[in-house]
């Protein structure tokens, strides 16, 4: 089997990034993100205030895909079986058969996650890590690649469900989406009012593309080092105090997973391809670092009550880990 052209496939996402960009308005880097999640075999969640195009931003991407695709909007009122399917009886033929959810699709838009209570949130779990989903008594597999892109609202909105610390550590990067810059708010307020937005895109991707590109990014060169650093990165959110953060210490209730390592090492690979490298730098680590470990750091009341939040410690974990 030939080895995948890496300029070949640098080219097809630069493609991807203009697609994208012919919809959506100054969101290159939740974009990246989104492909970073894509590329790993990682799962989404990007969270912010209702109206930043996190849910144009995923259906855009879906189309430049050759991906089958499903929206779930989550309600209050929604049940596990709308998500991942369940038995029905077939009176034609007196016996009971499966109808399979949305949740059997390459990409799965969960919309609003945080609206829909615990049991509902908790449905996606054999899913996001398993790759598959119980019916009745049998288990039936999802087509690969399956990726979960979540978003979700700020917690502090009414009628918002925090989402249980299980599932979170299951979303490779958090990301958090801000509020677009003057001129590209700008830019989409004149688009929207001369009704001048593009609707149709190209598509680009391909699943075979998609595992080509996965490939060239386990290809990708980590030193040691680096390997070594990612560890101290981890071990310094459990025991802050070993690392001359001390200061921090009474505030953090839980650090990070060993899927934190994991998902810092397969995203800073990605990082250093998407940059056009076949080696990963310090860099690539602390660009994805705060996405990788913001929710999966359980601080407690007292850092709440303090002001402090999980960024700042983050921050202050990347000034004071050195690469030995």
């Amino acid at each position: 089997m030939a080895t995948p052209d890496p300029e070949y496939y640098r080219q097809k996402i630069q493609q991807v990034f203009a697609e994208v960009g012919n919809v959506v308005v100054g969101q290159q880097y939740m974009v990246n993100r989104l492909l970073i999640g894509l590329f790993t075999g990682g799962h989404i969640l990007l969270e912010g205030v209702p109206g930043l195009a996190k849910t144009l931003t995923i259906s855009t991407l879906s189309k430049v895909l050759h991906l089958h695709f499903q929206r779930v909007q989550f309600t209050p009122d929604l049940l596990p079986s709308d998500l991942i399917g369940t038995m029905i009886y077939n009176q034609n033929q007196s016996e009971f058969e499966v109808k399979k959810g949305p949740i059997f699709a390459n990409l799965v838009l969960a919309d609003e996650v945080n609206r829909s209570p615990a049991k509902v949130q908790s449905a996606l779990l054999e899913a996001m890590q398993e790759k598959q989903v119980t019916i009745g008594e049998t288990t039936y597999p999802i087509d690969l690649p399956f990726l979960v892109l979540a978003t979700q609202n700020p917690v502090e909105q009414e009628g918002t469900y925090p989402l249980p610390e299980a599932q979170l550590d299951r979303f490779m990067l958090k990301v958090y989406v801000d509020y677009l810059k003057k001129a590209d708010e700008l830019e989409v307020m004149r688009r929207m009012a001369n009704m001048s937005y593009v609707e149709a895109v190209q598509p680009v991707l391909s699943k075979d593309d998609i595992f080509a590109i996965r490939t060239l990014i386990n290809q990708v060169q980590i030193s040691e080092t680096l390997e070594k650093y990612i560890i101290e990165l981890v071990f310094a959110t459990r025991k802050p105090a070993e690392y001359d953060l001390a200061e921090y210490a009474q505030y953090v209730q839980f650090g990070v997973s060993p899927r934190a390592s994991i998902a810092l090492h397969r995203a800073a690979k990605a990082v250093a391809f998407l940059n056009e490298r076949d080696y990963v730098l310090p860099e690539d680590i602390k660009d994805v670092a705060t996405d990788v470990l913001n929710h999966r750091i359980l601080l407690n009341y007292e850092a709440e009550a303090d002001g402090i939040r999980t960024q700042d410690f983050i921050e202050a974990i990347l000034r004071k880990v050195p690469i030995s």
